[in-house]
């Protein structure tokens, strides 16, 4: 199940007859299947297995006749709060379930593409939320630790692209929810110009900023779903005529310093800076942007009047049975109900002042490449802070549709508790297949290294530490390392911002490790410990010594020795040296001290 489904490779094999779509079909039945005892969330409803052998006999025939099929035998998702006739339609309430006697239309153009539905997927009900966890048929898990959160509202298909379980999966995003879950899954994600595919078929959260995404493997695959469903539909008021404009993605505007914000998740920030250093490397000129007016323009989508679109979209279910929706989701729609015509006029008239600034900076650069979340969270996290959690998470995305934009999200490295990092590319509407132009630059520039393998149990996690002295390999606190299963993962130095000091009076010898920007790279072994192991460790630490965070001198971040003030009371400033090795050899010198 390692192996990557991928709509391109499928489709060329199936139209030059080199496999036939019911092979294809049974191998995503057979993993989907065994999928299902490691992630039983995925799925709100599967096709049958003869209804999917079935479209793909016909598939087959439509090949042998000669027609051309760019999508031929592709099996995809859908995320079920996009109707498929003859299937229900839950938007993950089963109070809400209703069964469409017609597909939504971009369903319709995938099928007459060649591609084949295997099953809805679960998502954050009613599409309200970024992490995956507000549904009551339970909360898909980031299919590289299950621990962490899949992200959505798109969380079922975003796992069911990234376990390899079919090619590609459409979502939707109106805040973010097709971006954040490819993010964490290490895909491909692209939210399209409002209007510029059809939400005829669609549960509407926010009906105005509504966008039916898609979920894939490469940027190749969105450009293929892209070609097979983009285009006007007079059926849906908020269509529009298809245009594409041309970008030289040569100025990319980023978050000034000072904007660049994480909250607390060192390993976001360094793959961050490691993207923005391939660009650069790739000739582009990276331009510091003010990120004030679209962080006041994110505000406007849940804590100004729009949030009252998600209320009238679930009204009746609201007023007859609250009950039935999840707690989480009910308080969100409750608080439109208060949102008076006023407040949406006002919200208007500022998102139109928004607007003109935002369209002003488009003439300093020609694309954003902003972090596509600050962070990450586990499910158990986002369990107990679902609110304020969840907010975060839309840190970077939450604008993108009230201001009228194309965002194309990429993966961008994993953290060392193997969840995914990712961009996003952002451009004015219409800028779609440029934006997939430059984001297939980048991911041949950036040569990430491949994912994780799938998480097929739960994954005991693990912390990097980085010692400096005593417990290096050989010294005389080594064992208190080993005996909690410890396992050098390399050896190396800090960043050259430390001085180093060897305590007055320590038995057994022990140095001070402190940060200072006029200092020195310092010698250091990172070690990897479960974090039970990790704890127990830490609270035998004595002081003046403490845990912290050390930064290497690759740019990463990991938790390491630091030093109260205190430690350096009478010490030596040993930084010259380079590492404690190299002082505790100087100990046994003639005439060493």
């Amino acid at each position: 199940m390692t192996d990557l489904f991928e709509a391109g490779a499928i489709a060329a094999a199936v139209s030059a007859e080199r496999t036939d779509a019911v092979t294809i079909a049974r191998e995503a039945l057979a993993r989907i299947e065994a999928y299902a005892a490691i992630q039983p969330a995925v799925w709100i409803t599967r096709i049958a297995d003869a209804d999917v052998i079935a479209s793909a006999r016909a598939v087959d025939a439509r090949v042998a006749a000669g027609e051309v099929l760019p999508l031929a035998g592709v099996p995809f998702a859908i995320k079920d709060n996009i109707d498929l006739a003859g299937v229900p339609t839950t938007a993950a309430c089963p109070d809400f379930a209703y069964i469409p006697v017609a597909s939504a239309e971009v369903v319709e153009r995938l099928i007459a593409a060649g591609a084949i539905p295997m099953g809805k997927t679960n998502l954050d009900q009613f599409a309200t939320g970024l992490n995956g966890t507000r549904s009551p048929y339970g909360a898909p898990a980031c299919v590289f630790n299950r621990a962490y959160v899949s992200g959505g509202s798109s969380s079922g298909s975003a796992v069911a692209v990234a376990a390899g379980l079919v090619a590609f999966a459409l979502g939707t995003d109106t805040a973010g929810s097709g971006r954040v879950p490819a993010a964490f899954n290490g895909l491909v994600g692209m939210k399209p110009t409002k209007g510029r595919w059809s939400t005829t078929g669609l549960v509407p959260a926010c009906r105005t900023l509504d966008c039916i995404t898609v979920l894939a493997h490469s940027t190749a695959d969105a450009r293929a779903v892209d070609a097979a469903v983009a285009g006007f539909d007079a059926a849906d008021p908020y269509s529009r005529p298809r245009e594409d404009r041309p970008v030289t993605p040569r100025r990319i505007g980023v978050p000034r310093p000072d904007q660049r914000l994480f909250l607390g998740d060192a390993a976001a920030e360094h793959l961050y800076e490691q993207a923005l250093a391939t660009f650069a490397a790739d000739g582009a000129e990276l331009v510091d942007i003010d990120m004030t007016p679209l962080r006041e323009t994110a505000m406007l989508l849940y804590g100004g009047p729009w949030v009252a679109e998600r209320t009238a979209a679930a009204r009746p279910l609201l007023d007859d049975h609250p009950e039935a929706i999840d707690p989480v989701v009910c308080a969100i729609l409750e608080d439109g109900r208060s949102v008076s015509g006023m407040e949406v006029f006002e919200g208007q008239y500022r998102l139109a002042a928004l607007q003109r600034i935002a369209d002003a900076m488009w003439q300093d650069i020609d694309l954003l490449a902003l972090p596509t979340t600050p962070t990450i969270y586990r499910i158990a996290e986002m369990r107990a802070a679902p609110i304020a959690l969840n907010s975060n998470l839309g840190l970077y995305t939450n604008f993108v549709n009230l201001l009228d934009m194309a965002a194309l999200a990429l993966p961008a490295g994993w953290r060392d508790n193997r969840t995914g990092f990712g961009i996003t590319l952002i451009a004015p509407a219409w800028t779609d297949r440029a934006l997939l132009d430059a984001g297939e630059a980048y991911l041949a520039a950036a040569d990430l290294p491949p994912p994780p393998p799938l998480t097929t149990e739960d994954l005991m996690e693990t912390v990097k530490l980085a010692v400096v002295g005593a417990h290096l390999d050989g010294m005389p606190l080594h064992w208190q390392l080993t005996s909690r299963g410890a396992r050098l993962v390399a050896s190396t130095t800090t960043a050259p911002t430390y001085r180093l000091y060897a305590i007055a009076n320590s038995t057994p010898p022990k140095p001070a490790l402190i940060h200072d920007a006029g200092g020195a790279a310092i010698a250091v072994e990172v070690y990897e410990l479960d974090v039970a192991a990790f704890g127990s460790f830490v609270v035998e630490v004595p002081a003046p010594l403490a845990i912290g965070s050390v930064t290497l001198a690759d740019g990463s971040t990991v938790k390491g020795f630091v030093a109260e003030p205190r430690a350096i009371e009478g010490a030596a400033d040993i930084t010259a040296l380079g590492g404690w090795r190299a002082y505790i050899e100087t100990l046994s010198r003639p005439g060493g001290s």
